[in-house]
């Protein structure tokens, strides 16, 4: 019997074991030094913050696996033997597979600066990552977050549950200003501080300080200032869980290389998830996407192929989804920071100061790229729809109540919503 063997039981990892069983009788082993037992990742804020137990992340009853006949493994894979398929472990003996997935996703970046491995020193990617964070928080007072992106508005948001005071390090004049168009990151900025969280924009990290102990003391920033602190959360990004590979035949560059397949230069060997990097970039799409719902679509579409449907990975159009404290960020197609040529923004924002859409369109035919919304839940089905028919700016607003969930809210703000695109629109022509 065919073994198929899966290093990583994050979704993109479990979603091809689901899928692979769903379709075959093969025999499945999925390998993680993480966990045992699959888990929600995108939950794990929430233990932190009281709101969930450890038991409440996972998805499936432990005796889910072994009634679906699906292995689980608890290890590190320290090398690869590609020639012999095998798997050599820190701890255990070998594992010979036939067919190989990679998905080990992501680890958080480090830059190199000066005492970035001092306790109290950290990311928040992995479970090992939250249980650290417990410790480091112990009797912590005031943080430092590096990074102006999701994670460390999550860091943010987790500590201060814990009444610690939170300063975070922004390069950009508004907190993630690199992906956002400044009217909606200006916003976001707002409501995170309105939370009590200190934003230092256009500031950096320079270097890490340690006490006596070898424990963070302070951070001095580049321009020279001096912030003490007890805990230094690193959220300036992640990168594909490689390393170890580093000295193999496999061909890496920031990630592993795949084709549209998912298929790495060696045979039988594929890789999905955050540690996959696409050869041919697909759209406007990076070719590495740490993101959820990618790393779970490459996991059904390798495991169509592995069962004798050969199937391309193909994501659709771009989205994503995240929290902001009190306010839902929803994203569909591309709206970027700074317009590109051709593309114009509209921006409504209600006086509240929680509610606001920022559309993108062509200015050439009034095409619609794309839609960030801010407190507003919308219907993901629609605006795919709208992308792939290429409808215009004037359609979407016209039928933006199809798209929320919340009609009764866009009811009331209707006029409004018109009158500030027409003004902006005229006022951008004249």
């Amino acid at each position: 019997m065919e073994h198929i063997v899966i290093i990583g039981n994050g979704i993109s990892g479990i979603t091809a074991s689901r899928h692979i069983r769903k379709n075959s009788d093969k025999k499945i082993t999925v390998i993680s030094d993480e966990s045992e037992y699959f888990f929600s990742r995108t939950a794990l804020m929430y233990v932190y913050m009281g709101h969930m137990k450890w038991e409440h992340l996972k998805p499936y009853e432990d005796w889910f696996w072994k009634k679906n006949r699906i292995e689980l493994k608890y290890g590190r894979v320290e090398k690869i033997d590609f020639e012999a398929k095998k798997l050599l472990f820190a701890v255990g003996d070998p594992l010979v597979y036939d067919k190989l997935i990679i998905a080990t996703g992501s680890v958080y970046n480090k830059f190199g600066w000066e005492g970035q491995d001092l306790d109290g020193v950290q990311g928040l990617v992995t479970k090992q990552d939250l249980q650290l964070l417990e410790e480091n928080t112990a009797s912590c007072r005031h943080a430092i977050v590096v990074g102006g992106g999701l994670i460390a508005v999550e860091l943010a948001e987790m500590l201060r549950t814990r009444n610690i005071e939170v300063t975070i390090l922004v390069r950009e004049k508004v907190f993630w200003g690199n992906v956002l168009p400044h009217a909606d990151a200006k916003m976001i900025s707002d409501h995170i501080k309105s939370h009590g969280v200190e934003i230092l924009n256009e500031t950096e990290l320079d270097k890490i300080l340690s006490d006596k102990n070898d424990k963070v003391r302070a951070v001095i920033t580049k321009s020279g200032e001096e912030i003490a602190c007890q805990l230094v959360g690193l959220c300036t990004g992640v990168r594909p869980n490689v390393d170890f590979l580093r000295k193999t035949k496999l061909e890496l560059d920031k990630g592993i290389l795949v084709n549209n397949y998912l298929q790495t230069n060696i045979p039988d060997v594929y890789a999905i998830g955050d540690c996959a990097q696409q050869r041919e970039v697909i759209g406007q799409r990076k070719p590495v996407e740490a993101v959820w719902y990618t790393g779970r679509m490459m996991g059904e579409a390798v495991a169509q192929t592995l069962t004798g449907r050969k199937m391309k990975y193909n994501p659709g159009n771009w989205f994503n989804s995240a929290k902001f404290f009190d306010i839902e960020y929803q994203t569909y197609g591309w709206v970027w920071a700074r317009p590109k040529a051709n593309e114009q923004h509209f921006h409504w924002q209600h006086k509240d100061g929680t509610k606001a859409i920022t559309i993108s369109f062509n200015t050439e035919n009034t095409r619609f790229n794309g839609i960030n919304t801010f407190g507003l839940r919308m219907r993901h089905e629609i605006f795919d729809l709208w992308l792939n028919e290429g409808r215009t700016i004037n359609h979407v607003l016209a039928n933006l109540r199809e798209a929320n969930f919340d009609p009764e809210f866009y009811d009331r703000h209707e006029k409004e919503i018109f009158m500030s695109f027409k003004n902006d629109f005229v006022n951008e022509e004249n």
